[in-house]
């Protein structure tokens, strides 16, 4: 007669003859969840990275020159998009590179060191902080390639391709009713954006280096990083930016 016993590969039998089965650890569980939580982490920092670094990243505002539309330390939500896939238009806050000695006139703001900057650091480089912000300027958009723009006429307005512009947006002096301190007259060359603080006279923009003489007075399309699209912190602050479309129109030479 033959004896046999069924054993499970997870079981086995006790000095009585009766099946147990054997529980995983503890500490192989453990491990699982925690490799789980890590690829979880990585996917979402990779994913992250991808889109700071082709469609949306922050920035954050380090100067007055945007006011009262951009206060300092808003943060801000920038389109990579545009103008690399998507068309610039009249009226767009555009981030962009210091085209040349502008960076020089605005004031510095000191960077956090120790901890703190290297967590900015890492935050910067999935796109989650700034700490580029101060190697960066934010102006709007007055005039595109081709377009005559004036300071100012009788009312102190800017024209754009003959066309005056009420620019409910602006902060100006009180008292004062010109656009902006400077004058001129310049057609905006190939390839280049003629750009604007809102905070007119407190703002070293295109008019202003104009103004200086300066070899540098346009930003050209290569420099621009992106359009910001909205002010994500503070939350009271929270808001879609506007272009403002009605100042402009009429400004397109092709509509007139």
């Amino acid at each position: 007669m033959t004896s046999e016993i069924d054993q499970s590969p997870s079981g086995s039998v006790d000095t009585d003859g009766v099946s147990t089965v054997q529980k995983p650890s503890r500490s192989r569980g453990l491990k699982l969840f925690l490799r789980d939580v890590l690829l979880i982490l990585l996917a979402a920092l990779l994913i992250s990275f991808l889109i700071k670094t082709f469609l949306f990243r922050s920035f954050y505002i380090p100067s007055e020159s945007m006011e009262d539309t951009l206060l300092v330390n808003d943060r801000i939500i920038v389109n990579q998009l545009e103008p690399k896939f998507m068309p610039v238009h009249r009226g767009d806050i555009v981030v962009f590179k210091d085209p040349g000695g502008w960076l020089s006139e605005q004031p510095a703001t000191p960077q956090p060191g120790g901890v703190t900057g290297a967590v900015d650091a890492v935050l910067g480089f999935v796109g989650l902080s700034a700490p580029d912000s101060n190697d960066h300027l934010i102006k709007r958009v007055i005039g595109l390639p081709g377009d005559h723009v004036v300071c100012c006429n009788d009312f102190g307005q800017i024209t754009v391709n003959g066309v005056p512009l009420d620019e409910p947006y602006t902060k100006l002096p009180p008292g004062t009713t010109k656009a902006t301190a400077s004058d001129f007259d310049i057609t905006v060359p190939k390839d280049s954006l003629w750009v604007m603080g809102d905070n007119r006279y407190s703002s070293a923009d295109s008019a202003f280096h104009f103004s200086q003489h300066s070899a540098h007075v346009y930003v050209p399309y290569s420099d621009v990083v992106g359009r910001a699209v909205v002010i994500s912190w503070p939350i009271n602050r929270w808001t879609v930016l506007d272009d403002y479309p009605i100042v402009f129109q009429g400004t397109d030479p092709k509509t007139k």
